[in-house]
């Protein structure tokens, strides 16, 4: 179980922090030229997603601190990866489909993974 917390942990993050850096450094996201469905709800705020660069990122070490949590048995990888999954179902339909299978796993297996 925790190997498969990891390797979604570290697609998400590392996708994040990857395309944040992208979209810093180009302009633009990776892929198409239009962001994905996730964008609506930041236009519906008025929000220009193509200045997200760093909030991708930012979300991206996020994941990856969490990963690195769960591998050294920190006392904060339950509540850490319960806040941080909240916190990316806006990432529609990859970050929700991750955030939220996270999410069940470490409410399902708390106890035994350890947390």
């Amino acid at each position: 179980m925790k190997i498969f917390l990891t390797i979604l942990g570290l697609i998400n993050g590392g996708y994040m922090f990857i395309d944040g850096t992208y979209l810093i450094f180009q302009g633009k996201y990776i892929g198409s030229i239009k962001p994905g469905p996730w964008a609506d709800l930041f236009y519906k705020l008025k929000i220009d997603v193509f200045k997200l660069g760093p909030f991708f990122v930012t979300f991206g070490i996020l994941w990856l601190i969490w990963v690195y949590t769960l591998w050294t048995n920190q006392s904060i990888t339950f509540i850490f990866g319960i806040v941080i999954s909240l916190f990316t179902l806006w990432y529609i339909p990859f970050g929700t489909f991750v955030s939220s299978t996270i999410f069940a796993i470490l409410l399902i297996s708390k106890n035994k993974l350890g947390l």
